[in-house]
């Protein structure tokens, strides 16, 4: 099997490389995400106007450079080796890929500002009583006059602090873990309205990695509806794996970074007269931390091989077995690098520190390593 990149990629992965390494300041970036708005707005425009990667998955008629699963890869491999907090992943592969499926004049309006770096669209799917089985839904969609509205809670939603919509997973018939009644809606949350929809209650946080997420509260709120009423699962099914895969491919980049960051430390931090490096047992724990990451690598290779699968099955297998794979790579790695800075590790003056909070966080969206485990037993029996 080739696993070589064509030169449109390897030309996308330089630029995105070398954009990150010179206008992409960790320090900047970390104060941004702790004290200031969560992020760099001009950073997200220059994605759009300078690289052109917000649509770089996305068909060349709907604004996009008609990429797909392996340009997301590439993407995400960057953003995660640099550790970039703007919402790539919730935005521009799990909501793009959403309102793409869902077709309309809504869902075409709001892919045209995803690429332009003019709109945030994130995804509100998980819910109190849910647990991590999105097709459990309770948020109910009712008929209002010729719109609907929305009730009921949706927790964790990813950069929705970040968002001008979100689109919302909830249930228009059916009963509660239904796969049949499932639908998609959008509401506008847009800073820039003069007053927050009728019933709408937000509460904004910060994530152990520096990130920013919602609690949302919907009474009867106004929405839009996106796609066939009822019809919706299939769609967000696949808008998961399509984000477990690019949370994968940002773990690689991560942990790609860490290895190195490791490995360096250990040639200049010396003891009892001689770099730890040249310690065998350190060197043996470093080359553990460099098996998981090339078989985390491999992994991702063969989620993004199958992401667009026809067949729900190969592509959820797949990418269940990547999410598992890197999820105890991660965990490996991450306090691997730690131990080996010795206290330094935590620290925030380190970038590892930051790094292994990000590996932490990452071994649970979009399900975790438990629960990715369980679905490919499931599937293979």
């Amino acid at each position: 099997m080739d696993f070589t990149f064509d030169d449109e990629q390897d030309l996308l992965r330089a630029g995105l490389t070398r954009f990150l390494a010179t206008r992409y300041d960790l320090e900047k970036s970390r104060a941004a995400a702790k004290s200031g708005a969560g992020w760099q707005p001009e950073i997200w425009r220059a994605f759009a106007e300078e690289l052109g990667i917000l649509g770089a998955t996305l068909p060349e008629e709907l604004g996009g450079i008609g990429g797909g699963p392996v340009e997301m890869m590439l993407i995400c491999e960057a953003l995660g080796h640099a550790l970039v907090v703007e919402p790539y992943v919730d935005t521009a592969v799990v909501a793009a890929g959403l309102l793409r499926r869902a077709g309309g004049p809504l869902a075409a309006t709001l892919l045209d500002g995803i690429v332009s770096g003019a709109t945030v669209v994130t995804v509100a799917a998980t819910e109190p009583t849910s647990g991590e089985n999105w097709q459990d839904v309770t948020t109910a969609a009712e008929r209002d006059g010729d719109g609907w509205v929305l009730t009921g809670t949706k927790i964790v939603s990813a950069s929705t602090p970040l968002a001008d919509h979100v689109l919302v997973v909830a249930r228009t018939s059916g009963a509660r873990a239904d796969s049949d009644g499932i639908s998609l809606f959008a509401i506008e949350i847009s800073s820039a309205i003069a007053a927050a929809p009728a019933g709408l209650e937000m509460h904004h946080y910060h994530t152990i990695d520096d990130r920013l997420a919602s609690d949302i509260t919907l009474t009867r709120v106004p929405a839009t509806l996106l796609g066939d009423e009822g019809r919706a699962w299939s769609s967000v099914s696949r808008a998961r794996d399509e984000g477990a895969a690019a949370v994968c491919a940002e773990a690689v980049g991560a942990m790609r970074k860490v290895l190195a960051d490791t490995v360096d430390y250990a040639k200049q931090r010396k003891q009892f007269g001689q770099p730890i490096g040249a310690f065998q047992v350190l060197q043996h724990r470093m080359v553990d931390m460099y098996m998981e990451v090339e078989q985390a690598a491999a992994a991702v290779y063969l989620a993004v091989l199958h992401l667009d699968d026809d067949d729900d099955v190969s592509r959820a297998k797949a990418v269940s077995a990547a999410k598992a794979t890197v999820g105890r790579a991660a965990r490996f790695v991450g306090q691997q690098a730690v131990q080996l800075h010795g206290g330094m590790g935590m620290t925030e003056e380190l970038a590892i520190g930051h790094y292994f909070k990000r590996l932490t966080a990452l071994q649970y969206e979009f399900g975790s390593t438990d629960f990715h485990v369980d679905r490919y037993a499931a599937l293979t029996t």
